[in-house]
């Protein structure tokens, strides 16, 4: 085997023939012997080639350029049970040549190898047919041959062989065919963990460490993590890692253990057992990185149950891994890191890691050169950031939220998400908010958000979001382009995505310029889209579409047709007609560029503008209404200053007579604009005395809505409170259609014939 057992046993002595000498210059005759009818002669020269193959590499290509290969491999399948051994032996020991590995696989020979695997061959064919297995199983292809071929279960039977050589040769093939998925099932499936488990106790290292290799690989199946505990694979671990004398087996034996842990019965063991205890002392013990590393890994995938994280927290193991940060190995650091996100997870460990100061800990290693360790401590601070508002000034006191900033624009994804996490949990502090806005920190947000990774959308709209109730904030991201990118990802079709990207929106439409912007560039006919999909429809869609309304009553009136008495037109509000659902409705700049058509006018409202009929008539119905004490008489009168304002009554009879229309056009030609200022018009329609007289009331504080029609009619609705004289009941609202057109002034109650005709007629 080329390695000595634990005992220094030795391998028992296998059946050998009396060498037939054959010079180097006459390997080609031992070859062209190989096809002798005489056996004895082939049985000679079978030994005379591996003699030969055994002195180096050369040796076996130059075996292979005289054609020993295609009689060997007719020979392995010869009636006597020698020829046949030494045929395996010689071609055993070529195989071991990449060459001659290649050559054999065109060949076919794997199927015949197999074949011989059988109980019923001799031990030295089971030695050298493994042999040739193991050089035939490194790649791809071989491993696929031996698989088809049922190779798997006579191998796993010879894990039980009572030859060392057998089963180190076995288990090397096993170990190289678990490496695909197919066959790690099926060595669970065939039985193969109770005789891996039982190589653990092998008297020779090397099958003990290719044994745990092995249980390393097929671990990673949670059926076979079952078996495993069940065969009490665990008890077995534990036994070589409280075994001082096979330190040497620790590292592989930690590998396998930190794979079945992710299962939580096998947590529950260690537990039990006194595994977390043992795991601690390898912790605190001095030892080699690669141990240490490998313990981390498995205290961390420990702390993945809340029960575990009670239990590693009653045992002090944040204590265990602030300690451990002082170690030089980067490596260890980012797994302490690691599991410091695990245990943050527990409340209590969050206040125990910042009263060790774990916190500035961290923060440091935020500018660590090594990419891992930055990554790794970016997941700890947004784990022990969360519901923790002193980890969060303490992150903020150590200046960590300035390099949490400057990650964001990092190219690591896993790191950008943490720091947006993490910005985002202690975003809620006005003191905190305010320096990372100080920092630039709307406008690192903005990177982020052209990612394709989901997590980093998520985590980065989040934090949008948290400081976007901030002013500045929400000015800063506008104009660092960022609405373009946010509005884009109400395309998204990750839920999750889309549900956060409504949720910013919502919020930055409270900002009247990034609320036109975001409709500009389309996220209302975005939203429409996704409120008339049943997959992608939900309340935060509908949410920001109220508030972008809300903002832009232009557009709430052109798409919605209404606006109540809460949405105040007192400025920029203009009239562009009603519009289709999803249409595009262009903003007043727009408008203003347009050249002149014959479309119907944009009616424009503006109580900023200066110099204006708007400004005369806002202090003439200030002049109006303010003496009256009766609000029906607050309203007829607002009522006439419009009908006064914009033409007079017109009887209904005579409406075809009206020119609004002309007069509009002649507007148009006028002031060379599709955009009509409303103080402008002296004869208007409806829609215009309904505008007009919305505009006045929200200008001088009165309640009323506005509400479009068909055919250029538009109506306002009040509300009045009348007592009932028969009782002493609480006074009932009344609502009512103001009358514009044909007796201004009079009050409609909104049920009635009178109503319905202003409203249609």
């Amino acid at each position: 085997m080329g390695k000595t057992s634990r005992k220094e046993s030795e391998t028992p002595c296998k059946e050998t023939f009396e060498p037939f000498s054959v010079e180097v210059k006459t390997q080609a005759t031992a070859v062209s012997l190989l096809n002798s009818p005489e056996e004895d002669i082939i049985v000679k020269a079978c030994e005379a080639i591996r003699t030969f193959a055994e002195k180096g590499d050369e040796n076996k290509v130059s075996l292979l350029g005289l054609g020993a290969l295609e009689p060997l491999c007719r020979l392995i399948n010869h009636n006597n049970r020698v020829i046949r051994g030494n045929a395996f032996t010689a071609l055993g020991i070529m195989a071991t040549n990449g060459d001659v590995s290649s050559v054999l696989k065109k060949l076919n020979i794997i199927p015949s190898v197999i074949e011989k695997l059988t109980l019923d061959e001799d031990t030295v064919i089971h030695e050298y047919a493994t042999l040739c297995l193991t050089t035939l199983s490194v790649d791809f292809v071989g491993k696929a041959q031996i698989f088809e071929n049922n190779g798997l279960p006579p191998l796993i039977v010879l894990l039980s062989s009572s030859d060392p050589d057998v089963k180190k040769n076995s288990l090397q093939v096993i170990f190289n065919l678990v490496q695909d998925y197919k066959s790690r099932q099926a060595v669970h499936t065939l039985g193969g963990i109770p005789p891996l488990l039982e190589l653990l106790k092998s008297d020779f290292p090397v099958i003990q460490h290719l044994a745990l290799n092995t249980l390393q690989s097929v671990t990673t199946d949670k059926d076979t993590r079952s078996t495993f505990r069940n065969e009490h694979g665990f008890e077995k671990l534990m036994d070589i890692l409280k075994n001082t004398k096979l330190t040497d087996l620790h590292a592989e034996a930690l590998q396998v253990m930190a794979n079945c842990l992710s299962d939580s019965e096998t947590v529950q063991l260690i537990h039990s057992n006194g595994g977390l205890a043992r795991l601690l002392e390898f912790i605190l013990t001095p030892n080699t990185p690669e141990i240490k590393c490998i313990t981390i890994k498995c205290l961390t995938r420990v702390a993945q149950s809340s029960e575990s994280r009670k239990v590693l927290h009653e045992q002090d193991v944040e204590k265990v891994l602030v300690g451990l940060l002082s170690v030089e190995n980067t490596s260890v650091k980012a797994l302490v890191c690691q599991a410091v996100a695990a245990m943050g997870l527990h409340p209590s460990s969050r206040d125990s890691f910042r009263d060790l100061g774990c916190i500035p800990a961290m923060v440091e290693l935020l500018s660590s050169e090594n990419l891992a360790l930055r990554e790794a401590a970016s997941q700890a601070l947004s784990s022990l950031t969360v519901n923790n508002q002193p980890n969060a000034f303490a992150v903020y006191t150590a200046g960590g939220h300035k390099i949490l900033v400057r990650l964001l624009n990092g190219s690591c994804s896993k790191t950008v998400a943490s720091s947006a996490a993490t910005l985002c949990l202690m975003a809620g502090e006005v003191v905190i908010r305010s320096s990372i806005l100080s920092h630039k920190g709307m406008e690192a947000l903005v990177e982020p958000l052209k990612s394709k990774d989901p997590q980093v959308l998520v985590n980065s709209m989040q934090c949008v979001t948290v400081l976007a109730c901030d002013k500045e904030a929400r000015t800063q991201f506008r104009q660092a382009g960022g609405l373009q990118l946010l509005v884009n990802l109400l395309q998204t079709k990750d839920k999750d995505v889309l549900h956060n990207a409504c949720l910013a929106v919502n919020v930055l439409a409270s900002d009247k310029p990034s609320s036109v912007e975001m409709c500009r560039i389309g996220a209302l006919e975005m939203l429409e889209e996704i409120k008339h999909s049943e997959n992608h429809r939900n309340r935060f869609s509908e949410l920001a579409m109220i508030s972008l309304l809300n903002c832009n009553l232009s557009v709430k009136y052109s798409l919605m047709g209404h606006l109540s008495p809460t949405d105040m037109i007192t400025g920029g509000f203009y009239d562009a007609g009603k519009a289709c659902s999803g249409q595009m409705i262009p903003t007043l700049e727009e408008l203003f560029k347009q050249p002149v058509n014959y479309h119907r006018p944009i009616i424009f409202a503006d109580s900023a503008a200066e110099k204006k009929k708007e400004k005369m008539l806002v202090k003439k119905a200030k002049e109006s209404i303010f003496p009256l004490k009766d609000d029906k008489e607050q309203y007829s009168a607002l009522a006439r200053v419009v009908s006064d304002a914009m033409g007079g009554a017109v009887g209904m009879e005579k409406l075809h007579e009206f020119p609004w229309e002309l007069h509009l056009s002649e507007l148009k030609v006028l002031l060379k604009s599709n955009v009509i200022p409303i103080g402008s018009i002296n004869k208007g329609f409806y829609c215009h005395r309904a505008l007009l007289f919305k505009y006045l009331a929200d200008c001088i504080e009165m309640s009323c809505s506005l509400v479009r029609g068909e055919y250029n009619r538009a109506w306002n609705e009040v509300v009045l409170f009348r007592e009932n004289p028969t009782n002493r009941s609480p006074s009932q609202p009344c609502h009512y259609i103001v009358d514009l057109m044909h007796q201004p002034g009079a009050l409609l109650g909104v049920d009635t014939l009178a109503a319905l005709q202003y409203q249609t007629i």
